[in-house]
């Protein structure tokens, strides 16, 4: 029996789903316990900053923890300074309240905010609409060999992941990020509202491979 085989591909731009971006709060002072107790207040201020936000913040998780002396440039171990910073990791679905709360959080004394970076949900309904897709394209393209042979697809063989067997998935997403980092020594007044963010379009691709039995060919 012939057979073709046959690569499904399907690709769409869609838009994103989330945003995240990260903020690090940091203090830096002579004295320990002060650098200390200025990152623990820094970072309450944070979480209580982004809680105002309401549902806008699907959820916001702590990252690196960073505490560090400071030596004096001379000989021994003399130090001149203790700094410290923490970093927490903003996940938002309100795009419409992401450019406020993101140039807020950069008006926190000692505070940078780097990103928007935009992604789809691991579970988004796109995926499979996607890998749908590539098998459909997988069925046509097997249907127009054979007929350029004289033939018929008879049944499916086989239908796998590219790769099979290897690190590669069925699927391959693409996330588009914003440039840019925001800093701020100092806490700023309002205006925050006029900054529109646009969201990145999301490139989405999925690829199958197909193997079908066809009639004879006429050649």
């Amino acid at each position: 029996m012939t057979t073709v085989a046959v690569r499904g591909e399907a690709v769409r731009e869609v838009d994103p789903e989330l945003a995240e971006f990260t903020v690090v709060v940091s203090a830096r002072d002579k004295d320990r316990d002060t650098t200390l107790g200025r990152l623990r207040e820094r970072a309450d201020a944070l979480r209580q900053l982004l809680e105002r936000f309401g549902e806008a913040v699907e959820k916001r998780e702590t990252g690196m923890l960073h505490v560090y002396p400071e030596g004096s440039g001379k000989r021994g171990e003399r130090i001149a300074a203790y700094n410290g910073s923490v970093s927490t990791t903003v996940t938002v679905t309100d795009f419409a309240a992401l450019g406020e709360m993101m140039l807020a959080v950069a008006g926190q004394e000692q505070t940078q905010t780097h990103g928007p970076s935009w992604s789809l949900r691991p579970g988004s309904p796109v995926h499979a609409q996607l890998r749908r897709a590539a098998v459909t394209d997988a069925i046509a393209r097997a249907r127009e060999y054979a007929d350029a042979l004289g033939a018929e697809v008879v049944e499916l063989v086989e239908l796998a992941d590219p790769g099979l067997g290897r690190a590669e998935g069925i699927a391959q997403f693409s996330a588009g990020y914003g440039a840019g980092i925001l800093r701020s020594k100092s806490s700023g007044g309002g205006g925050y509202a006029d900054l529109q963010l646009d969201p990145q379009r999301q490139r989405v691709q999925a690829t199958v491979e197909a193997r079908f039995t066809i009639t004879a060919p006429v050649l």
